[in-house]
This record gives structure tokens, C-alpha cells and sequence, in this order.
């Protein structure tokens, strides 16, 4: 088996696949974002083996990314099915299963994953507030500190996500060790009803920005503004319960939100299906509109330069320039994943929690 490998403007990928179940390969394509361009079938490469086995290949147009993931669906006898790449070694959990993973020469893992960090501690709590459920928190804190020692805090949507899939705690303890942001917790939402909740929800956004936060509290002693954080639909959530707070609750000041999913009916058709679609946009829209905040907050934005919400995320950061919130907007060379949330957390979480603390 032969790993894809860079060419000098494509990315070639060549596969020798075993017969399925007795059922000789007849067709393979690429399962890759749409974000990047090119064919996704490859072709069949003339060849006989006695065992049934197949040769494939496929040039990708070199992407304007450092690194990407895949699968590849590959039909034999009438059925399709999807694998990891058989000749490729590297890949990565995702929040939807392995992926197979390229990786460009350009591209390298953040240095925060090997540097020293300072150990944690778990504790486990359930929010109540005007949600149907309660929603279950694990709060990371520094380990020796006492749980009426004040502290800042970092409350994560898709929290435990997050964790396990882009190291944040890890990232927390080792910008903490490195003296690059204060001492703090981190509380680890976890989305048990993502769509309902993550989707403009009142109920939520109220619980979120007022009950679960003062249960929080009651709790930890908190220290300086709360910083709220999440991405795709948590980055949605997490701006809208930044504004909340702002706008009458007061207990956070930093928004940091990464490929956040704000919705618009102009450009993203292609969701109109999505059953939260109508209130997600009505949200967008209402903050668009905005023209003046009298409780500004400081918000870090990213996202992937190839992402469909790319545009979107651009009129969101303008739109909160221009209501008097203070904004970073930077965009990567990666797409929607846990990995290219990871790979942004430094530097921009980094400043935006030391300019709030």
C-alpha cells in the first residue's frame, strides 16, 4: 500500500484494494470537504491480480491547506462502503469517527501538546436553569487549589468534545505553566441536546447566561470576566450567550468563537432543511443588525479560509466591529474540524483570555 504523497500541484493518491467479500472493486471516490476542489473519482489502473485485487488512482489539485481529512468510498458487488485509506498510517479521531489524514511538509502541530503543563483536577456538576434537562458540567481545575480560591473561568460548549478531541485542558495547563495566561478553571459543557440547545434556544441561552453561570459560582469562586467558547454551532451559542450576559446579565466579557455557524438566508440554502434553521437566522440577523453596544465585549473569531461559512464569519466579525465590541478575526489554512480548532487555540484563545485577565 502507498500513503498519498505531494507532487509538485497535485496531492496523488494510488491504492491497490483486496476483492470485497468476493466482490471485485468497480468503482472508489474521495470523501473529502467540499471546501477543496477537484474530481473525487479515481481512476482504474490496468492491471491483473489472481486474487481479484484492483489498482486505483487520483491526482487532487495541491489544496490551499496544511493538512486534510478523508475517506474513501469504495463500491464492490453493488455495495458501498466507506474505510480509512488502507495505505495511509496517520489518522485522527473526529466527532463523526477516524478520518485518514494528509499532511502537507508545511503543516505543524501546535508546540503547546509537548510542552509542560500543570496537572488538573475533575469535579462533576448538572446546571439547572429553563432547560428541560440539566446540563452536566466537568469543571478542570488547577490541582492544589482550592475551590474557594478565586479563580478565572473558561466555560466551554461541546466541552468534553473539545477535550478529547483538540486538547483543551492540556492547552490550558500548558499556557498556565508557560506563565502566558493566569491560573483558571475550565468547565467542560457537555451538549446533551446539541441541536435543541446550540441552535438559538431562549431557554438555553438564558440558562447558560444566567442560572447555570450563578450555579457556577455558588460553587467556584470565580475571578474576572467569564470567558464563553465553542465552535461551528457552540460558537454560535457561545456568542450569543456573550451578548446576553453583556446586554443584562454582566458575568462575561470575552467571546471565543471558531467557525461559528451563523446561518444566513442569503447564502447558506443548502441548510434551509435544517429544522433550527428559521431561528438560527432570525438570531444572526438580529445581531447583524446591531449598530451599538453600551457593554462591549472582547471576541476572538476563527475559521478555516475554505470553509462555506467563511463569508459568514467575515460579516459577523465586521458587524461586531461596528456595534463597539473589540474583534480579532483570523483565518486558517485548515476546515472544520476538531484539529484546526485545536491548531488556532494558540494564539488567539491565548491573547483574548490574557486581554480579558
Amino acid at each position: 500500500m502507498t500513503p498519498p504523497r505531494l507532487l509538485a500541484d497535485t496531492v496523488r493518491f494510488d491504492l491497490t484494494l483486496p476483492a470485497v467479500d468476493g466482490a471485485v472493486v468497480s468503482g472508489v471516490r474521495l470523501a473529502l470537504d467540499p471546501g477543496l476542489r477537484g474530481a473525487r473519482d479515481f481512476a482504474p489502473v490496468p492491471g491483473f491480480f489472481p486474487d481479484g485485487s484492483t489498482r486505483w488512482r487520483l491526482d487532487l489539485p495541491r489544496p490551499g491547506v496544511q493538512r486534510f481529512e478523508y475517506r474513501l468510498d469504495v463500491t464492490a458487488g453493488g455495495a458501498r462502503t466507506t474505510v480509512l485509506d488502507p495505505g495511509n498510517p496517520v489518522m485522527v479521531e473526529t466527532a463523526f469517527g477516524p478520518r485518514s489524514v494528509m499532511q502537507l511538509p508545511t503543516y505543524a502541530a501546535p508546540g503547546w501538546l509537548a510542552a509542560p503543563s500543570i496537572p488538573g483536577t475533575r469535579t462533576e456538576l448538572a446546571l439547572t436553569g429553563e432547560t428541560a434537562q440539566p446540563v452536566p458540567l466537568t469543571v478542570w481545575s488547577p490541582a492544589g487549589v482550592p475551590d474557594s480560591e478565586p479563580l478565572p473561568m473558561l466555560l466551554a460548549h461541546d466541552g468534553p468534545e473539545y477535550d478529547t478531541l483538540a486538547g483543551l485542558t492540556t492547552f490550558s495547563g500548558a499556557m498556565i505553566a508557560a506563565g502566558r495566561v493566569p491560573a483558571h478553571r475550565v468547565a467542560l459543557a457537555q451538549p446533551v441536546l446539541r441541536d435543541a440547545w446550540y441552535s438559538g434556544s431562549p431557554a438555553y441561552l438564558r440558562s447558560a447566561a444566567g442560572a447555570g453561570l450563578t450555579h457556577l459560582a455558588e460553587r467556584f469562586a470565580i475571578r474576572g470576566p467569564v470567558v464563553v467558547m465553542g465552535a461551528s454551532l457552540g460558537g454560535l451559542t457561545s456568542l450569543l450567550v456573550g451578548l446576553l450576559s453583556a446586554s443584562g446579565f454582566g458575568t462575561v466579557g470575552g467571546v471565543f468563537s471558531q467557525s461559528g455557524s451563523f446561518f444566513s438566508v442569503r447564502r447558506d440554502e443548502s441548510e434551509a432543511r435544517y429544522r433550527y434553521f428559521g431561528r438560527i437566522t432570525r438570531a444572526v440577523q438580529q445581531v447583524l443588525d446591531t449598530t451599538h453596544t453600551d457593554h462591549p465585549l472582547r471576541i476572538a473569531m476563527t475559521c478555516g479560509a475554505l470553509e462555506e461559512n467563511a463569508a459568514n464569519n467575515r460579516d459577523m466579525a465586521a458587524a461586531l466591529r461596528r456595534a463597539g465590541h473589540s474583534v480579532t478575526y483570523r483565518e486558517v489554512a485548515d476546515l472544520h474540524s476538531y484539529t484546526a480548532w485545536r491548531d488556532a487555540l494558540d494564539p488567539d484563545l491565548t491573547d483574548l483570555l490574557a486581554s480579558c485577565w
